[in-house]
């Protein structure tokens, strides 16, 4: 028998962080057929698929089927920082967000079809010299789920405390996001990754706890007070609002957290796609938690067959198994 190649390939790889990022490229990639659908107007759950049901007028019609968007490429351009520098340096990312935008960096084809606004302003003010720390939005308005979408690989790669992850995942979003809402919603997100990858029994709840336990040590007064309110308001979104599928980094959050309740990688996708509106987005934050959990042997062998782009991960995927032999040899 032909030995399977590509994404296919990798379906015996039991690397949960490898698994965490095909399922985010492939939830990504299985949403922009249906970007800006009304939930009305996606058809039955199975005919959710990589390639659309006949008749159905597919989103991005001129993408080529399996094609990653921007939330696959930014969270490449992330990992390959983490990998190449060892560490989250700030500027390094920002600079390959650039090179993401200009020059279509990790983008499949090299073609940057779709940007958010928010990023695609915060980026332009990057461009013109405003420093990563500044550049990014900070108005109560400009929390769109545009730095959460691409955070996950910080949590693969991370083996520092919760402290530390939680100060890197508000670092990563100050380029295109900068107000306490998006830092804590990205650092709540890779605490329940975390939560995933650690097998804990409820990733979401410990994750708010954790949070919580963080920010109430922090010496900076002002700081903390805004993040605690921002956790607060945080967690009463599902008290007062449904999840929707929309742009909106809390309404991602819960979106993607009604989808997790599913019990195969593949319902999880469908019910993400299914709230419609920013499909690719909500597929891909909630994909890249359902990878940690089934595995990569838990995505349909189909979809993985569509998945395009794989000499662009090929070289990413090689790194982060020496950096776990590097990590498995110190003992971390």
């Amino acid at each position: 028998m032909e030995q399977e190649t590509g994404f296919v390939g990798l379906r015996d790889v039991a690397d949960a962080r490898i698994a965490g990022l095909i399922g985010l490229l492939c939830g990504d990639a299985l949403g922009v057929g249906f970007e800006f659908k009304k939930p009305e107007q996606i058809r039955s759950r199975e005919q959710i698929e990589m390639t659309t049901a006949v008749g159905f007028r597919r989103s991005h019609a001129g993408v080529p089927v399996g094609t990653w968007s921007d939330d696959g490429a930014q969270a490449l351009c992330l990992f390959d920082s983490l990998l190449l520098c060892g560490r989250f340096k700030l500027t390094d990312f920002a600079s390959r967000l650039l090179r993401w935008l200009d020059d279509g960096y990790f983008a499949v084809d090299g073609d940057v079809f779709d940007v958010g606004i928010q990023t695609a302003d915060a980026l332009g003010r990057l461009r013109d010299g405003i420093p990563p720390r500044e550049s990014g939005g900070a108005s109560v308005m400009d929390n769109g789920n545009g730095s959460l979408m691409r955070v996950l690989p910080l949590a693969l790669w991370h083996t520092g405390t919760d402290d530390a992850l939680v100060r890197d995942a508000h670092l990563q979003s100050m380029p295109t996001h900068a107000h306490p809402r998006s830092l804590v919603a990205c650092a709540f997100y890779c605490l329940v990754a975390r939560g995933y990858l650690g097998n804990l029994a409820d990733p979401w709840s410990s994750a708010d706890q954790r949070l919580e336990e963080i920010y109430a040590v922090w010496s900076d007064q002002p700081t903390q007070k805004a993040l605690l309110v921002e956790l607060d308001v945080l967690r009463r979104f599902p008290k007062t609002d449904q999840p929707r599928g929309t742009g909106y980094v809390l309404d991602t959050i819960w979106s993607a957290r009604q989808a997790m309740e599913e019990g195969s990688f593949e319902d999880v996708i469908r019910t993400a796609i299914s709230f419609g509106h920013d499909t690719d987005t909500t597929a891909a934050v909630a994909g890249g938690l359902a990878g940690i959990r089934f595995g990569l042997a838990g995505i349909p062998i189909s979809w993985l067959q569509q998945l395009r782009g794989y000499d662009l991960v090929e070289p990413l995927i090689s790194l982060i198994a020496a950096d776990n032999k590097a990590n498995t040899a110190h003992g971390t």
